[in-house]
C-alpha cells in the first residue's frame, strides 16, 4: 500500500464514500481531535503499570477508531457502516468503569489541577483534548450535520472516565492530588 497518494496537496481530503472536503472544515477537526486523543492514550498506556487499566484504555481506543469512522462519514450523504456505529453498551462500559474506580476514591471536596504522577498528569491531558473533540463534534452539529446522541454521551462519558483514572492513577503512586486553592 503507497502510504503517501498526493491526493491531498490542494488542502482537500475524502471522506468515508469518497466525498472531497477541506483539511480544515468542522468535520475533519473533530474526528481529527479524535485521533489526536488515541494518540495520547497510546502514549498514556506506556505509563500505566496496571493492567486492567492498560486493557480498557487499548479497548477505548478501538471505540475511538469507530467514532473516528462515525465523523467521517457525512450521514447526508451515505449512510454509516456497520461497523461505525457508537452503541449504547459502549457509554455503558465507560459507565461502569467509572463507577468500580470511583468507589475505590475519596470524594474529592475541590477543584483538582491536572499533575500528580506521569500517568496522571498526561490522563489529564488526555481529558482535556476529550473535552476539545466534545467540542468540534458539537459545532459540527450546530452547522447541521446529524450526530448520533450515543456519540455524543461516547465522549463526554469518556472524559469524565479519564477525570476518575487519573484520580486513581495519582493514588496507585500514592502522589497528593494537587488541589485548586482559591486566592483570599
Amino acid at each position: 500500500m503507497k502510504i503517501y497518494t498526493r491526493t491531498g496537496d490542494q488542502g482537500k481530503t475524502s471522506l468515508v464514500g469518497g466525498q472531497r472536503v477541506s483539511k480544515t472544515c468542522t468535520r475533519l477537526e473533530s474526528y481529527g481531535t479524535i485521533d489526536e486523543l488515541c494518540s495520547h492514550i497510546g502514549l498514556l498506556v506506556t505509563y500505566c503499570t496496571d493492567t486492567h487499566d492498560c486493557e480498557f484504555l487499548m479497548a477505548i481506543q478501538g471505540q475511538l477508531f469507530v467514532v473516528g469512522g462515525y465523523l467521517a462519514t457525512d450521514t447526508s450523504q451515505r449512510d454509516v457502516h456497520p461497523g461505525n456505529i457508537v452503541k449504547e453498551e459502549m457509554v455503558a462500559s465507560l459507565e461502569q468503569e467509572i463507577d468500580v474506580i470511583n468507589a475505590t476514591l475519596p470524594p474529592f471536596r475541590c477543584f483538582i489541577l491536572p499533575g500528580g504522577c506521569r500517568a496522571a498528569a498526561l490522563c489529564h491531558v488526555c481529558r482535556t483534548i476529550c473535552r476539545r473533540a466534545e467540542r468540534r463534534i458539537l459545532a459540527l452539529a450546530e452547522e447541521g450535520a446529524e450526530i448520533d446522541g450515543n456519540v455524543i454521551a461516547y465522549i463526554n462519558r469518556l472524559s469524565d472516565y479519564l477525570f476518575v483514572l487519573a484520580r486513581k492513577l495519582n493514588a496507585d503512586e500514592k502522589h497528593e492530588e494537587i488541589f485548586w486553592q482559591k486566592e483570599k
